[in-house]
């Protein structure tokens, strides 16, 4: 019932493809160990959370700069059609 066909794995659920996400990898490893499907991460639980912190301070970056970019891109088409 879990079983993704494209990437040929057992356990899958959906938040976003990982293959483009380095968060979602890390989430799916930890949900397959926590159901005993895989052997458990060699990670201690301050390495992980720091990973955490990190993909959301990225994303939390990544999309300050979408707002930006579209705030300026803005701008700049009101000071052209002005």
């Amino acid at each position: 019932l879990f079983r993704h066909y494209a990437l040929n794995v057992p356990f899958y659920t959906h938040f976003t493809s990982p293959i483009r996400r380095y968060a979602d990898v890390i989430v799916h490893r930890l949900l397959s160990a926590s159901l005993g499907a895989s052997s458990p991460i060699k990670m201690d639980k301050e390495a992980i959370q720091r990973q955490a912190d990190h993909c959301n301070d990225r994303k939390m970056a990544s999309k300050r700069v979408q707002e930006l970019s579209s705030d300026l891109f803005f701008s700049i088409f009101v000071r052209v059609r002005a």
